[in-house]
C-alpha cells in the first residue's frame, strides 16, 4: 500500500478571515420582508399618533385643554374688572383652599400674543395664587392653570367675565351697571341699550330696566362713593330717580359724601338715605293769643292760660263755667 505523504499545516490558513456566505436552509438569515400584521400594526400606531396630536391642537384652540402659564404671563387689567368689592372671608377661604388643595377651576384667558394673556375671569383665583406665592414662594403658586378663549369680540369676552361672576359669586346692582357703562363708554357696544341686552341676556326685562336705573347712580357718583357696591335695591332705585328729577342733586350729592367720609356701607347709605328725605318745612313758632285783657292763650298742646288775668278769682270763675258745661 502506498504510504499518503502529511503536510505541515499552513499558518496562515487559519489566520485569515472567513468569508462567510449565507447557506441556504431552513433557517435562512438574511433581511426579509416585515410581515403584512407588522406593517399594519406601525401604521395604526402612527395614525394614532396623529389622531391624538391633532386633538390636542384642536383641544387647545378650542379652549377645551387646561393650561399652566406664569403668572406674571396674565394681564389683569386686559378687561374692565365687573367686580368692586371683595369679601375678605371670602378671600381667606379661597387662599386657603388652595393652599391645601391647590387651584381646582381654571380661570380664562386669551392669547394675546408674544406669550402675554389677557384675563377674562378668574380673577378671584389669580389674586389668591398671587398672594400665597409671594407669601411661601413656592413654585406650585407661580403658574396658573388656564383655558384659552378665543372669543368673537370683546364684547363676548365681557360676557364670558359676567357670566361666571353671576354664577359664582353674583353682582350686585351698581357693579352690573358699572360694567355696561364701562363697556359702552369704550365702544364694546354701541349704546348702553345693547349692553345690557347683551351682558344682561339672561335675566328678566325687570332686573334689566333695574340695572338701568342704577347706571344713573354710576353716571352721578362713581368715584364719591366708599361702599357703592353695597347699595340696596331699594335705596339704588330711589336714588336714581331723584337723581333723574333733579340734575342738581348730584354735584350736591357729591359734596355731601366728601364731607362726610363714612366708614362704613352703613354709614354710608344712612347718610344717603337722609339727604334723599326732604326736610320739613319749619313752621314759624305760634304766639299767643290774649282772650281778654291780661288773659293769654299759650299755644301748645293742652290748655294754658297767663297773663296778669289768671289770679285766683278768675280761675274759681272758670272752674265754676266748666262745671256748668258739664
Amino acid at each position: 500500500m502506498a504510504r499518503k505523504r502529511l503536510l505541515p499545516p499552513q499558518e496562515t490558513y487559519l489566520a485569515a478571515p472567513l468569508d462567510a456566505k449565507p447557506m441556504g436552509g431552513p433557517f435562512d438569515t438574511l433581511p426579509r420582508p416585515a410581515p403584512i400584521a407588522q406593517v399594519a400594526g406601525e401604521s395604526a400606531t402612527e395614525a394614532a399618533l396623529r389622531e391624538v396630536a391633532g386633538e390636542l391642537q384642536a383641544a387647545r384652540a378650542e379652549g377645551r385643554l387646561v393650561q399652566r402659564l406664569p403668572l406674571d404671563a396674565i394681564e389683569v387689567d386686559h378687561l374692565v374688572r365687573d367686580r368692586l368689592a371683595v369679601d375678605e372671608a371670602e378671600t381667606e377661604a379661597l387662599v386657603a383652599s388652595i393652599r391645601a388643595r391647590g387651584q381646582q377651576s381654571p380661570i380664562e384667558v386669551v392669547d394675546l400674543g408674544q406669550g402675554r394673556y389677557g384675563l377674562i375671569s378668574g380673577w378671584r383665583r389669580l389674586q389668591a395664587l398671587t398672594a400665597l406665592q409671594q407669601e411661601t414662594g413656592d413654585a406650585r403658586f407661580a403658574t396658573v392653570q388656564a383655558l384659552l378663549r378665543r372669543p368673537d369680540g370683546a364684547s363676548d369676552a365681557y360676557l364670558a367675565m359676567v357670566e361666571e361672576n353671576e354664577i359664582r359669586a353674583g353682582l350686585g346692582h351698581y357693579e352690573r351697571a358699572r360694567i355696561a357703562a364701562r363697556a359702552t363708554e369704550q365702544g364694546v357696544y354701541p349704546s348702553l341699550k345693547k349692553a345690557l341686552q347683551h351682558l344682561f341676556q339672561n335675566v328678566s326685562r325687570a332686573k334689566r330696566s333695574k340695572i338701568g336705573s342704577f347706571v344713573t347712580v354710576y353716571e352721578a357718583l362713581d368715584g364719591a362713593l366708599r361702599y357703592p357696591a353695597a347699595i340696596p335695591e331699594r335705596l339704588g332705585l330711589a336714588l336714581a330717580q331723584a337723581l333723574e328729577a333733579d340734575p342738581t342733586l348730584g354735584p350736591r350729592l357729591r359734596t355731601a359724601m366728601a364731607g362726610a367720609a363714612p366708614q362704613s356701607a352703613a354709614a354710608e347709605q344712612a347718610l344717603l338715605q337722609r339727604l334723599l328725605t326732604p326736610e320739613k318745612p319749619r313752621q314759624p313758632p305760634e304766639s299767643p293769643e290774649e282772650l281778654a285783657p291780661g288773659i293769654w292763650l299759650e299755644p301748645g298742646p293742652g290748655l294754658r292760660l297767663s297773663g296778669p288775668g289768671v289770679d285766683a278769682a278768675f280761675r274759681l270763675r272758670l272752674a265754676a263755667w266748666l262745671r256748668g258745661q258739664g
